[in-house]
């Protein structure tokens, strides 16, 4: 069964100041509703994101301001550093691990500027919001194998996908004159072309 992350609730102390601080990032306002004084939801997704933040007026015991490490992925860590500025967020300045495979807790460990290689997973940058909820930007090029990015292999329509799998289908033909036999792992195949076609990289051979 699939098992997909859809809300992560962040405890705020004033939900107006939280609500102006998110939306003022270019955060979607999904929803905003109180059914009585007492309780109020809050919904707001960073762009592109299939996950969403919630806050509001009990939801939460944790204390406002006690989420950390919660992890915004990015394709340029600069241009989200000045974007972030712009918008008022005040975020750290970019940085990288001095461990090389993920960021230490809090400040420990950080070292000033990208990662020297420019790896991908290697850059990040913080901030927090109004009460001291913490988020970090994490820098992904190139997703480790196996992973895919949904916003890079979403098909818009019907007719899109019908017209990757008609390429897929055809490039598989080639394939089959290739190697000289049927390939029974077909659908596979398709997939991987598929994907590979969305995310502009290297197709199967």
């Amino acid at each position: 069964m699939d098992m997909k992350l859809e809300v992560v609730v962040v405890p705020v102390s004033d939900v107006d100041r939280a609500k102006d601080f998110y939306t003022a990032l270019g955060w979607r306002l999904d929803a905003d509703v109180a059914p009585d004084e007492k309780f109020r939801v809050v919904q707001v997704t960073p762009p592109g994101s299939p996950a969403s933040v919630i806050f509001g007026s009990s939801l939460t015991d944790q204390a406002p301001g006690s989420a950390e490490g919660l992890h915004l992925i990015v394709d340029d860590i600069r241009a989200a550093h000045e974007e972030l500025t712009r918008h008022g967020a005040d975020p750290s300045e970019v940085f990288h691990d001095a461990g090389g495979v993920f960021h230490h807790a809090g400040t420990d460990a950080r070292v000033p500027g990208p990662d020297p290689q420019h790896g991908s997973y290697g850059s990040f940058l913080s901030f927090s919001d109004p009460d001291g909820n913490g988020f970090v930007l994490q820098e992904i090029t190139t997703r480790l194998p196996g992973r895919l990015d949904p916003a890079t292999t979403a098909f818009a329509s019907a007719g899109d996908l019908a017209g990757a799998m008609r390429r897929a289908a055809a490039a598989h033909g080639e394939h089959e004159k290739r190697i000289g036999r049927e390939d029974p792992d077909w659908p596979g195949w398709y997939a991987r072309y598929m994907v590979s076609e969305q995310a502009g990289t290297e197709p199967p051979s």
